[in-house]
Order: C-alpha cells, then sequence, then structure tokens
C-alpha cells in the first residue's frame, strides 16, 4: 500500500481529499459570487448570475459529499472495536473540539447578523442551538462524529442489513424541521460504505494503478455519462435533472465517488505540481474546511464592491483561490504558536494520550 509523505498516510487518499475539498469550497464560492453579482431584476425575478465554474459544480454536484464521507468512513474500522474512551477520543472529542472552536468564531464573525441589535442573550441561544443543530458550513464536522458514534452502535448489525437501511434512508425522501436529521438520512450512505467496503476500495485504487490506461478509459465513459445526465432535464420540480432522481442519485454518487479514486491514484501515479498540490489540500482538509468562510466572504465583498472583476466565472475562480490558500497560509503560518489550537486540538483537549504527530500537523489520517 502506497504511503504519502507522513507516518502512515496514503497519498491517494489525500490527493482524493484534496479535489473533496477544492470542489466544495469551489461549490460555496461559486454560487454565492453568483448570487452576489445577480443584478437587481435578476434577482427579483429569483434568478441568479452565472458562471463557467457554475458548470463545474453542477457536475460535481452528485459525487462531491458523497466521495467525502466515503473517505471519511474508510479508517474507521482501525479503531471501531477499541474501547468506547478511545474512539470516543478520535472519532468524536476530535471532531466536537474543532466543531465548537469554529462555531464561536464563526458566530462572532457575524455577531451582528445572528443578534440583529438583541444583544447577548441572543447570541447565546444561537450558540445553544448549534449544539443540536449543525451550524453553516461545519455541518460536515458534526456529522462526522454521529456517524462515527451511530455506526460503532450498529457495527453488529449484518453489513447487508446496515447497507441496505443507510441507502434507503437516501432514496426516500425524509423531510423534517431537524436539519440534522436530514443531512443524516441523505449522507450516512457514503460513509457506510467508505467503512464496510474499505478493503475493495484500496484494491480498487491499487488496480487502477496497476492498469492506467483502463482506468482513464473508464473516467471518460463516466464523465460522460455523468454529464448528460447532469445536464438533462428530468420535468419535474422536485428533481429537475435526470442526475437528480431517487435511486439513480445513489448510484451516481456511488460511481461518482470511484471515479474520485480512480482519478486520485492516476494522479498520484503521474506526479507533478498539480498532485502536489491536491495533495498538500488533502493533507490538510480540515483547516481548509474550517478556515474558508472568512476569506471567502470578503474577497467576495471586496470584487463586488470594486467591480474589480465583472466575469462571474473569474470572479468566482477568484475566490474559490483565495479561500483555498488564505487557510492553507494561516495555518503554516500558526503551525507552532499559541495560535495552532485553531488547527490542533491541544493535548488538553484529549481523552487518550496523543498519537505521534503526522507531517500536516493535523489530524491522523484516519480521523481527517
Amino acid at each position: 500500500m502506497e504511503q504519502g509523505a507522513g507516518a502512515g498516510r496514503l497519498a491517494w487518499v489525500d490527493v482524493a481529499k484534496g479535489l473533496c475539498i477544492v470542489l466544495v469550497v469551489m461549490m460555496h464560492s461559486t454560487l454565492g459570487t453568483g448570487e452576489a453579482m445577480t443584478p437587481p431584476d435578476l434577482a427579483a425575478a429569483g434568478l441568479a448570475s452565472e458562471g463557467f465554474l457554475h458548470h463545474v459544480v453542477a457536475f460535481a454536484k452528485p459525487f462531491r459529499i458523497p466521495d467525502f464521507f466515503l473517505l471519511s468512513g474508510l479508517f474507521l474500522g482501525r479503531v471501531i472495536d477499541r474501547d468506547w474512551r478511545l474512539f470516543a477520543d478520535r472519532r468524536v472529542v476530535h471532531f466536537a473540539y474543532f466543531y465548537l472552536l469554529w462555531v464561536v468564531i464563526q458566530s462572532l464573525a457575524k455577531y451582528g447578523a445572528i443578534t440583529e441589535g438583541a444583544g447577548p442573550g441572543t447570541f447565546a441561544q444561537h450558540l445553544a442551538l448549534a449544539l443540536v443543530e449543525p451550524y453553516s458550513t461545519l455541518w460536515f464536522i458534526y456529522l462526522l462524529a454521529v456517524f462515527s458514534v451511530v455506526t460503532k452502535l450498529l457495527r453488529r448489525v449484518p453489513w447487508p442489513l446496515l447497507l441496505g437501511a443507510a441507502a434507503a434512508l437516501q432514496v426516500v425522501p425524509v423531510h423534517t424541521e431537524s436539519y440534522l436529521l436530514e443531512e443524516f438520512c441523505s449522507r450516512y450512505v457514503w460513509f457506510v460504505v467508505g467503512y464496510l467496503f474499505a478493503e475493495r476500495i484500496f484494491g480498487f485504487a491499487a488496480r487502477v494503478r496497476a492498469h492506467p490506461r483502463a482506468a482513464l478509459a473508464g473516467l471518460g465513459l463516466w464523465a460522460l455519462v455523468e454529464g448528460v445526465l447532469v445536464f438533462t432535464p428530468s420535468g419535474g420540480t422536485a428533481h429537475p435533472t435526470l442526475a437528480s432522481l431517487p435511486g439513480l442519485s445513489l448510484v451516481l454518487g456511488g460511481v461518482g465517488a470511484l471515479a474520485i479514486v480512480a482519478g486520485a491514484s492516476l494522479l498520484t501515479l503521474a506526479g507533478g505540481p498539480v498532485t502536489a498540490a491536491l495533495r498538500a489540500c488533502g493533507s490538510r482538509s480540515i483547516a481548509i474546511y474550517l478556515g474558508f468562510f472568512l476569506p471567502m466572504a470578503l474577497t467576495r465583498t471586496l470584487i463586488v464592491k470594486t467591480g474589480a472583476i465583472t466575469d462571474v466565472g473569474w470572479a468566482s475562480l477568484v475566490v474559490t483561490l483565495v479561500a483555498v490558500l488564505v487557510p492553507l497560509g494561516l495555518e503554516r503560518l500558526v503551525r507552532h504558536t499559541r495560535l495552532s489550537f485553531l488547527f490542533r486540538r491541544p493535548a488538553a483537549f484529549h481523552i487518550v494520550a496523543e498519537r505521534a504527530p503526522v507531517r500536516s500537523g493535523l489530524a491522523p489520517q484516519a480521523a481527517a
């Protein structure tokens, strides 16, 4: 099994995570920039301006989040049978620490919008609600802890039953006032797939590297089918494209996740600066995910107010690049300072002795 630069890290996993985190940041940056740059007449009609990156965002929608959760479930098997104290430290406290810390940071940055002049009491209510309902972009980290606990509790359930139930939750529409419950139902299957089929996924990545030409041809065919289904209207309102239809979206999520695994494996085999950049993003994906919101918002606001870039596509690209690079720079800047707690869990917040750190200074890959 090919090792990454850090001890115990797999290079292709980091590249795959890098692809996913860039696509996630691109989605938030592109949609937000399109809305911010929409002329008033279009906004009044409920429309938003679009650029070339909107097509990339739409293409990636079926597999962007599924693959991220699949990758997050790959290493659960290493700790799922450990005692609850160790398991909680690695898979619950780890995510809870970053979630709670960055809920406070993000909320303070939006204090005025949250309180609307009502004062600290409203802010405290907001923070209390964030304990039971995931806040803003941090919902992914919240769900990782929930998925980990639920899977450990259900680990004795026969795997076909567990997988079938998780798939049914994704296919059958669940509408509730709880954002946490809805996201759990629509996303849990991908975490379960990563956990149950980890060894097969590792084997698939190895076969891709052994047969790169066949894998490249397969990726081309996948991209063609994906594009057709994503950009073909279904004629319905609840599921506007063929790719969003129940059942088909489940298939596309799984196939797309494997496509990212294959693409990451081929990039690792090829090497080069793009692979190195994606690998760096993947090994520090939690830093990007935690820190991208503020540089994204500030860059978008600056572009809109100054009119420095008038094309929505190029503006979205600039916002995406800044939103990825600034957290990476900030993490490197604070790595060996008192502010390192922003991206590295301090010893005081461990309930089990910390393992040897990996190169990135962040979480071990198994928990990232």
